[in-house]
């Protein structure tokens, strides 16, 4: 029989809280009213909106072994199953503490301003292949999702990966300290959330707060070729890491990205990793999967792993939605081809994208299409990093470029007229524009900040055309 992820007895003592009702064991711990299965603790936090006490009647119809709650509720059954605690937030926390503090995994927790949830799941991927493992779902990055990636971590797990974000100053720390990581990688220092950061020096100073958990005797792996990489290295030591490694295409780093090459649907790596020479293909087409990669296999080898197994791998990855995910849809005779990069976006991983775009395959006669949105919170030189995208656009040879939102007018004017494909307030209104022009063949690549709802393109120009069978690429 399956070991219960918490039992009763265990989640009250983790949470010091006071069980009500029948006895009760959890296979999982949701905080969405939406999302309960049956045999999950729900877990009523209060945000900002919605109050989670609000649905504790709908989680427990919903099929939840028990409810985490700070206060009473009107119209509860009167054998409802009940964790009381002082403060559901605090219990949270206190649960995932207890997780923490039970397991006997070895922990990687990640940060980055680019190239974290990427990072996260080839880390999956690789230490699967040596125990079982348990990571991050989807983004859950911030101060209630990793404390909730947390406790669904089951005790047995051998492996575990973390990913950790923010977009203000003193949000990683207690974030590193809850986790208390064996490994730490941090993927890159770029300009983003600038909105709340006076420079990148300042992003690398906030990044640097991950190593305040870092376990005795830790490691950390660090981007080589990152202007910022002395300054991190400065941090670390600080904080007493001496264990370093890096990673990049210069020389003097640990894991060196020699060549690379991509078609279609994967990148074919060479690297030196400890002076010894490698190879291996991601199931990912970016030079960005190709550097991050090396990050992985580092962390492997921290964590005590041949990096034989985990390197090979990698090639069965797939890009997740919004983030490199392919879609193919009918569309005149030869189809068309929609690469995802919807999720966010940033001038770094714009410029990935648009590379990827380039060495996308169309087909007879197609074209290669950036349809791009704003890209947010880049504070006052926004513009000017907008307009910036026209050089690689026009370098890579995309054909047309569709822009929406008022910053990207600042790239449409940059670009040449022949490039221009057209530009509108939104994305709602830019399918217009696009949807007549786009023909069989065409590869289109859609990006741009969650807030510039992108993902309203894909979703559309899917209603248009019935689609066709997705390779999962």
């Amino acid at each position: 029989m399956t070991r219960p992820l918490w039992t009763a007895a265990e989640a009250a003592e983790a949470t010091q809280g006071t069980l009500e009702g029948p006895d009760w064991s959890a296979q999982g711990v949701s905080i969405d009213s939406r999302d309960v299965a049956p045999g999950d603790l729900f877990i009523a936090l209060v945000g900002p909106i919605h109050d989670g006490h609000d649905h504790v009647v709908e989680a427990l119809e919903r099929g939840a072994a028990a409810v985490m709650i700070h206060h009473r509720i009107n119209g509860l059954p009167k054998d409802a199953p009940l964790l009381v605690v002082g403060d559901s937030m605090e219990g949270l926390t206190a649960l995932a503490a207890a997780a923490r503090t039970r397991s006997k995994a070895k922990i990687i927790a990640v940060t980055g301003s680019v190239g974290k949830t990427g990072t996260k799941e080839m880390l999956k991927l690789a230490l699967e292949t040596a125990g079982p493992t348990h990571a991050t779902l989807g983004n859950l990055n911030n101060h209630w999702g990793v404390p909730l990636s947390l406790t669904r971590m089951p005790a047995d797990t051998r492996f575990a990966v973390f990913e950790l974000g923010m977009n203000h100053p003193g949000e990683i720390e207690p974030l590193s300290r809850l986790v208390r990581p064996h490994i730490v990688i941090i993927t890159a220092v770029e300009a983003v959330h600038m909105e709340f950061f006076a420079s990148t020096a300042a992003i690398a100073e906030a990044k640097g707060e991950i190593f305040a958990g870092l376990e005795p005797g830790g490691h950390a792996i660090l981007p080589h070729d990152n202007p910022h990489y002395p300054r991190l290295v400065e941090i670390a030591q600080a904080e007493g890491v001496t264990a370093i490694d890096s990673f990049g295409c210069q020389s003097g780093a640990t894991a060196r990205l020699l060549d690379f090459g991509l078609d279609p649907t994967s990148t074919l790596v060479f690297a030196l990793l400890a002076n010894r020479s490698i190879s291996y293909r991601i199931g990912i087409p970016g030079r960005q999967w190709a550097i991050n990669s090396l990050a992985v296999l580092l962390a492997v080898r921290a964590a005590g792993l041949s990096i034989h197994a985990p390197a090979q791998a990698l090639a069965s990855i797939r890009g997740p939605k919004g983030r490199g995910a392919r879609v193919r849809l009918a569309w005149d005779q030869a189809g068309l081809e929609i690469i995802d990069e919807t999720y966010n976006a940033s001038p770094i991983s714009m410029e990935a994208a648009i590379a990827t775009l380039a060495a996308a395959r169309t087909g007879p006669g197609g074209r290669h299409i950036a349809v791009l949105g704003d890209m947010l919170e880049l504070g006052e030189g926004a513009p000017e990093m907008h307009a910036g995208l026209a050089a690689s656009l026009v370098a890579k040879r995309i054909d047309l470029v569709f822009t929406a939102g008022p910053l990207m007018r600042h790239l449409s004017d940059a670009l040449p007229p022949e490039r221009r494909g057209g530009h509108a307030a939104d994305a709602d209104a830019l399918v217009t524009l696009l949807a007549p022009v786009l023909k069989g063949g065409d590869v289109i690549m859609v990006k741009g900040s969650a807030g510039s709802h992108m993902g309203r393109i894909i979703e559309k120009l899917s209603a248009i055309a019935a689609p066709a069978a997705s390779d999962g690429h």
